[in-house]
């Protein structure tokens, strides 16, 4: 009778353990296959950006009038420039693409700052999201002069020949 009464407590024990922590059947239990985390595409784009402008070289990212429009909202008072200007990306659940239109610096190699910048940009991306970028397509659209300074930090006038 001792041996009914020690098999009842042990199935008993073991109800409760189960109930405690997980089985141990090696599936994967943890947070992280609770639930969905969704990252929206500006997310993408400001880590992108950020990633972009800090390669050596790189003087500006965005085309033409988006740099224009997004130079003038920057020197409104508490205007702050946009970390995702001259970013585009597309994201899907666990891939992403991103498109950059930059300006970079005279006299720099252009194809060592592109490669540098998709490095930069795939690093940072892949690290902060987990998503696998599978592209960086990157256009050059300017090429910054040095005598160009004066003119950006002017005030903001047109220059009259």
């Amino acid at each position: 009778m001792t041996d009914s009464t020690t098999s009842g407590d042990t199935s008993s024990t073991r109800a409760a353990q189960s109930l405690s922590r997980p089985p141990d059947d090696g599936s994967d239990s943890a947070p992280t296959g609770r639930g969905r985390t969704t990252i929206a595409d500006g997310v993408v784009e400001k880590i992108a950006g950020i990633a972009a402008r800090e390669v050596p070289g790189v003087h500006a990212l965005g085309a033409g009038m988006s740099r224009t429009i997004g130079a003038v909202r920057d020197r409104v008072p508490g205007g702050r420039p946009s970390a995702g200007r001259g970013v585009k990306v597309e994201v899907g659940e666990r891939q992403a693409a991103v498109d950059l239109d930059i300006v970079v610096e005279y006299g720099v190699p252009i194809t060592e700052v592109a490669g540098d910048i998709r490095e930069s940009v795939i690093s940072a991306v892949e690290r902060m999201t987990g998503l696998d970028v599978v592209e960086v397509n990157i256009a050059v659209d300017d090429v910054h002069l040095p005598d160009e300074d004066e003119d950006e930090d002017g005030g903001g006038g047109s220059r009259v020949a």
